[in-house]
């Protein structure tokens, strides 16, 4: 186990630290595939997901692809995350749902560690946020904006091809579901 009396972890112990918190996938995440996307954003627009215009962690909340790109302008670095997991089929709703929920957790634990060596990270996390029952979005503030981590797709990324040009799969066989989360450091 990596601490944090002073020794700032490199990328190999980083994705160490990925494994110990149950993260199946890690790998350093390639800055240069990180395209801020109109046509991603589209796909959020057309709301099949359900939380279009309805969570602080998603569009139009977020705010543009233009205002995502300066948001990460500053970092340099980070590194891409996945959880895998086994289902049934590719119909298996409950499967899909254990593993996303497997996954938020270890991301959750991830994050909380990372923060010990690099308070101002930028957790971009899978699908929205459902820390709340309901988001109060946008009626009032967020709740929890500390633990609230907009999806890497709300910032326009094309997460297959972040996933791919980072050197992690993201489709991996029959009866797989991964859900793919990442963190910019520094």
């Amino acid at each position: 186990m990596i601490t944090a009396g002073g020794h700032v972890p490199d990328m190999t112990e980083m994705m160490i630290l990925a494994k110990e918190a149950g993260l199946t996938h890690a790998a350093a995440l390639d800055m240069d595939a990180l395209e801020f996307r109109e046509d991603v954003r589209a796909m959020c627009r057309s709301d099949r997901c359900n939380n279009y215009g309805k969570s602080w962690s998603c569009p139009p909340a977020t705010g543009s692809t233009g205002r995502a790109k300066e948001r990460i302008s500053g970092y340099h670095r980070g590194i891409i995350v996945q959880t895998c997991g086994d289902i049934s089929g590719s119909f298996d709703i409950e499967g899909t749902k254990r593993v996303m929920l497997m996954h938020k957790k270890n991301f959750d634990t991830f994050v909380r560690q990372v923060r010990m060596f690099f308070p101002d990270c930028l957790p971009m996390g899978a699908g929205a946020c459902s820390r709340c029952r309901s988001c109060t979005y946008p009626d009032r503030p967020c709740r929890h904006p500390d633990r609230m981590y907009p999806s890497m797709e709300a910032y326009g990324l094309l997460v297959s091809d972040v996933a791919a040009r980072s050197g992690l799969g993201y489709n991996y066989g029959e009866n797989t579901m991964s859900f793919t989360s990442c963190i910019l450091i520094d």
